[in-house]
């Protein structure tokens, strides 16, 4: 093992069953994850997976949709952690879990990029892990601008996270520079 992990956020069929969802957006996000596991597996990186969990709802245990989805290059001895807060570290052991492997560094991947991908990139940053950020290895969905009720794409959501994380929590990678 190295000193890094891969961070996949939030990679659950609960998302299958909100009304955002579209399978346009998914199709080529997928390849990337797997291409980033992959390349983490050939590394020697651990592969983490976290869910996420609420009290109701399709994020409910109990809605049985709070599961990995089926396309994930999992291994029997990956952690899955599961987390209930934006954020994948705290409050779910994963920091526990990385600090007693003597991760240092962090990869992060997963499901909703302006959510908790971004949201557990600025923790671990002041958390003090590095942390390289593949947003092409994220998704999001397009949103609505509260202000202007404009719709606001994927590209200009994945562009504002971006900017903001960009040298400040984290540096921005694209999966070919992990995946060749």
């Amino acid at each position: 093992m190295t000193d890094t992990a891969l961070l996949v956020i939030d990679v659950q069929d609960s998302f299958k069953h909100r009304d955002y969802w579209t399978d346009e957006l998914f199709v080529p996000y997928q390849k990337k994850q797997n291409q980033l596991i992959h390349h983490a597996r050939q590394q020697g990186w651990e592969v983490v997976f976290v869910l996420h969990n609420e009290k109701s709802g399709v994020f409910s245990p109990e809605s049985g949709y709070v599961r990995l989805m089926d396309f994930l290059d999992k291994q029997a001895d990956d952690q899955v952690f599961n987390k209930h807060v934006h954020n994948a570290l705290l409050e779910s052991g994963l920091h526990e879990h990385l600090q007693a492997k003597g991760i240092t560094k962090l990869v992060v991947s997963g499901i909703r990029t302006e959510q908790c991908c971004e949201t557990t990139t600025r923790v671990g940053s002041d958390l003090g892990y590095e942390v390289d950020f593949v947003v092409d290895a994220t998704l999001t969905f397009p949103m609505h601008d509260p202000f202007t009720d404009k719709l606001v794409s994927v590209e200009e959501i994945q562009q504002r996270t971006c900017l903001v994380l960009n040298q400040r929590f984290a540096k921005i990678c694209w999966t070919e520079e992990y995946a060749g």
